[in-house]
């Protein structure tokens, strides 16, 4: 192979500096490294004439054809002769198997999604329950996979949610329907009532939507996206999904977070472990083949295409349905409608739509709808056969079976009209309700609900928890059973029986006693409120009259007093002003002296004086007592008007019949005199304890951001007090918690 290359032409003059010279050598040698690399000359290879030095021109170049190898073109091209130096250390590193951290690791930075998958030591811990200690619960979620996803991955993408939220189905429920929790959520996506009634998912006795696998996940979508929009980070959208939106902001508030990481020592436990939870179940499904989980011996249910059938009123049974539809397993069913509780629709019940397979539409064949709901009515409500009745043998007493027991008037009909029946009931819980307040509303004892909900001894009940409670009926309705039970049995006449039309009278008859027992109850309590209201009216009115009588006994008191205390001054001065006239007598008759006119005056005024004196004084006494008596307040009268017609000041008024304000009350005695200080003073000591006013006693039901300490100055009482009147042995109170409260 040929190329071109252009050579310097060497220099006719030395006079070119030192370090041009040397810069020269050094391209020189660094140009000769790739020839020195190919040792091997090739045999096509010739050496070219050099051109002689003389007739070479000073600053030219000159071109000259070299024949090169192939190799010298390229020397990435070529391959090295010699085996290149390898270091130990990266060899080691090499071939060293990789963590179970670092796998992980680099698995999960390369799942590409928005939901939360960051990977650390909690996550790694959760990693191995899943993949080491638990294999037997992730391999049970993974044969339900292929039933459930599709219908996630459906909704999520019509909500534009991460496809890989499906995964919350699993921490939630493990991807068993009617999964129920201690609290009360249930379902797929384990909704709790307040929420599932906010998202429109309706519950009753026969159909619980919380397990409806589209329309819980469509809720649950619609739910999540609401999340989102207040929080904008999936992380703390999972754990607003566990705790609940207000109590992620309210802990956001109070130490100023943003980030799941940096709220992580913040959240309770449970909330703690649960994106933890998610990444790690992501991760073991994702990769449940590498960690083989996956086993051909699994169970696994596909997902099939779903047909409707709808109902309108119509009594139906799902195990009927399932054997129509040509399945052995009754309960085929209800993997396809677990939201049916029982497995059956009542008669009148409201428009529902059931789902079957469509491949099991064949099965049908030209079965015409009416007839497919009238084979599906429930087993109970059709004619059933006439029971075996055993041969009877000559001289034998055949047993007597349970059937005819309980048919003909046995032994066990007296036992059985004494025995009480009972009513099945079943009470969602309120808020502020307990064990007691439930019993005492449906007449039991605490103990017996306890028993029959399995629940502890000191167990609190949370709102929205479902209770089984047995309510006794009436004697009437439970003597007619009984009554029933005593006659012979009849034979039974086959007869066709309007299934639809009985089951809606018998639950119109539910739903009639159920509300006449409701407003009774409503009546009594009303009743009983009203009596109790006028019992406080009338003891208030009570006390206001005794306080009204001891105020004028006090003030005729005080009168009298003073009447007979003036009474005997003046019978005192009367009897001094006697002796000292009867003492002028005897010096007048040793000496008597001349009268003149004006001494005879003078002596007449003292005498018509003296004898006027036992008047003045004895009528004094009646002034002051006719003043000092009670005065009834009339229709129109007030304080500042009987003041000034009594030319007394409000004041007065006030302090001598010691009244709070200046208000009067029509019948009211008051006095427009001071009582006598002995009598006040005997009529506190003695009627103290009688005029103080009987306590109120009120509830007040415990509101957020209330404490103890709070409450009781609100009401003006002591703590202690609060505590002694509620039986509390702690200052601790709960949020809708109702204490007696001793109204001011």
């Amino acid at each position: 192979m040929k190329a071109l290359q252009q050579l310097p032409a060497p220099a006719p003059s030395p006079r070119k500096p030192r370090l041009t010279r040397r810069l020269l050598l050094l391209a020189l040698t660094l140009g000769s490294v790739p020839a020195l690399a190919q040792r091997a000359p090739h045999r096509c290879e010739t050496a070219a004439p050099a051109p002689p030095a003389s007739t070479l021109i000073p600053g030219d170049t000159i071109r000259q054809v070299v024949e090169l190898p192939p190799a010298t073109l390229d020397s990435l091209a070529a391959e090295p002769l010699e085996e290149p130096a390898v270091d130990s250390a990266r060899l080691v590193w090499l071939q060293t198997p990789a963590t179970l951290y670092e796998t992980v690791n680099d698995r999960m930075g390369c799942i590409e999604t928005q939901a939360p998958h960051q990977f650390n030591a909690a996550v790694l811990a959760y990693v191995r329950l899943f993949t080491e200690r638990q294999r037997g619960y992730t391999q049970r979620v993974l044969e339900r996979e292929q039933f459930y996803f599709p219908t996630f991955e459906k909704y999520l993408a019509q909500y534009n949610l991460p496809v890989e939220l499906k995964y919350l189905s699993v921490v939630e429920s493990a991807l068993i329907p009617t999964a129920k929790s201690p609290v009360g959520a249930a379902g797929l996506w384990q909704f709790m009532p307040p929420t599932a009634s906010d998202l429109r998912l309706k519950r009753d006795e026969w159909v619980d939507e919380r397990m409806h696998p589209e329309k819980a996940t469509e809720a649950a979508c619609k739910h999540l996206r609401y999340l989102y929009g207040v929080f904008h980070d999936w992380e703390l959208v999972l754990a607003a999904y566990n705790w609940g939106a207000g109590n992620m902001q309210r802990v956001m508030r109070k130490t100023g977070k943003r980030n799941f990481w940096e709220l992580y020592p913040h959240l309770p436990a449970e909330t703690r472990n649960y994106v933890p939870t998610f990444t790690a179940i992501m991760y073991a499904m994702k990769y449940a083949t590498e960690h083989n989980l996956s086993d051909p011996a699994l169970r696994y249910q596909r997902y099939e295409p779903l047909d409707t059938l709808g109902v309108r009123g119509q009594a139906l049974d799902l195990r009927r349905l399932s054997r129509a539809l040509g399945y052995n397993d009754s309960l085929t069913l209800g993997r396809y409608n677990p939201e049916v509780r029982h497995g059956s629709l009542p008669a009148g019940y409201r428009p529902y739509v059931l789902r079957y397979p469509s491949a099991a539409r064949e099965h049908l064949g030209d079965v015409d709808r009416a007839t497919l709901l009238a084979y599906c009515q429930p087993a109970t409500d059709l004619p059933q056969a006439l029971p075996v009745r055993q041969a009877r043998l000559a001289g034998v007493t055949p047993w007597p079976s349970r059937d005819e027991l309980a048919a003909t008037a046995g032994p066990r009909s007296a036992t059985g009209e004494a025995t009480p029946r009972y009513r099945r009931v079943h009470y969602t819980v309120r808020r502020g309700q307990t064990v007691a307040s439930v019993a005492e509303k449906f007449e039991v004892s605490p103990s017996q609900v306890r028993r029959w909900n399995e629940l502890p001894k000191h167990a609190t009940l949370r709102p929205g928890r479902e209770l089984l409670v047995f309510v006794p009926l009436p004697p009437a309705e439970a003597a007619a059973p009984a009554a029933a039970v005593s006659l012979p049995a009849a034979p039974r006449r086959v007869a066709p029986v309007d299934s639809a039309v009985q089951a809606l009278a018998v639950a119109n008859a539910r739903y009639a006693r159920e509300a006449q027992a409701l407003a009774q109850r409503e009546a009594a309590q009303a009743k009983e409120l009203l009596r109790a209201q006028k019992l406080q009216a009338a003891r208030i009115v009570a006390q206001q009259q005794q306080a009204i009588f001891r105020a004028a006994a006090l003030a005729k008191a005080a009168a009298q007093e003073k009447a007979q205390r003036l009474a005997a001054e003046t019978a005192a001065r009367v009897e001094a002003n006697n002796g000292a006239s009867d003492a002028v007598a005897s010096a007048d008759t040793l000496v008597p002296p001349a009268p003149t006119r004006r001494s005879r005056g003078r002596g007449l005024a003292v005498a018509a004086r003296e004898a006027a004196a036992p008047e003045t004084a004895a009528a004094k006494p009646a002034a002051s007592a006719a003043k000092s008596e009670a005065y009834t307040v009339r229709p129109g009268d007030d304080l500042t008007h009987l003041a000034r017609t009594h030319s007394l000041t409000v004041t007065q008024l006030r302090e001598w019949n010691q009244l709070p304000t200046e208000a009067v009350q029509v019948g009211q005695r008051l006095r427009f005199s001071a009582p006598a200080p002995e009598a006040v003073a005997s009529h506190q000591g003695r009627t103290r304890a009688a005029e103080r006013p009987e306590p109120h006693f009120s509830t007040h039901t415990v509101q957020p951001g209330d404490t103890l300490y709070n409450i009781s100055r609100r009401f003006k009482v002591s703590v202690q007090e609060l505590r002694r009147l509620n039986h509390l042995t702690s200052d601790d109170v709960k949020l809708g918690q109702k204490l007696v409260v001793q109204a001011s």
